[in-house]
């Protein structure tokens, strides 16, 4: 299992939403750790880290790993291409 850096824009977004759709996100983020490029993540065309794209809900979460770490940089709404122009600053 690789280890857990989470921004603290990213930890903000998670503690700011419903108790429900918190555990959600933290759940897929737990399972990201486990399996970095599960079926249902697709990595960002552009991206220099090798940033991924991994949905739960109606949330998008941008991460990228090393050898070590899952980082997660950005989470937002599915559909807003904003959590895309927020991971790119």
């Amino acid at each position: 299992m690789l280890k857990i850096n989470v921004t603290a824009k990213a930890d903000r977004f998670i503690n700011s939403r419903e108790p429900k759709h918190g555990r959600q996100i933290t759940g897929k983020i737990l399972a990201l750790a486990n399996d970095p490029s599960p079926a249902d993540s697709q990595r960002l065309m552009g991206s220099d880290k090798g940033e991924r794209r991994a949905t739960i809900g109606e949330y998008r979460i941008i991460y990228w790993t090393d050898e070590t770490t899952l980082h997660v940089t950005t989470i937002g709404k599915r559909n807003d291409s904003q959590v895309y122009r927020r991971c790119k600053s």
